[in-house]
């Protein structure tokens, strides 16, 4: 059984920093996309950044320049450092995975519990 479990989220003033934790436990062959998406009250949840494939990174055109994604392979971890926050980035941060179980196994879409980021003074 494969888990996603997140840290790291919080309250925060506008322009302040917080840095999202996600860690995949389990067992799995690979992992090939990763990352974080958020939902806020009354939206859709939105990609916010993820690696797909080998190190290409995608970022919402609302967090370019802000967030940064990063990632441990060794601690199955990816991070989403977060910079000048604002308070339309309140949401509750997913962490998403795709992964397989083997080499020639299918993919399985995995989520966490999410975190919630509160950015309000």
């Amino acid at each position: 059984q494969v888990q996603l479990v997140e840290s790291g989220g919080g309250l925060v003033q506008p322009g302040g920093s917080l840095r999202l934790s996600c860690a995949a436990s389990g067992s799995f062959f690979s992992i090939d996309a990763m990352g974080w998406y958020r939902q806020a009250p009354g939206k859709e949840r939105e990609l916010v950044a993820r690696f797909i494939g080998g190190d290409i990174t995608n970022y919402a055109d609302s967090v370019k320049g802000r967030f940064t994604i990063s990632r441990d392979n060794a601690k199955n971890t990816v991070y989403l450092q977060m910079n000048s926050l604002r308070p339309e980035d309140t949401a509750v941060y997913y962490c998403n995975s795709v992964l397989r179980t083997s080499s020639s196994g299918p993919y399985f879409n995995y989520w966490g519990k999410g975190t919630l980021v509160t950015v309000s003074s």
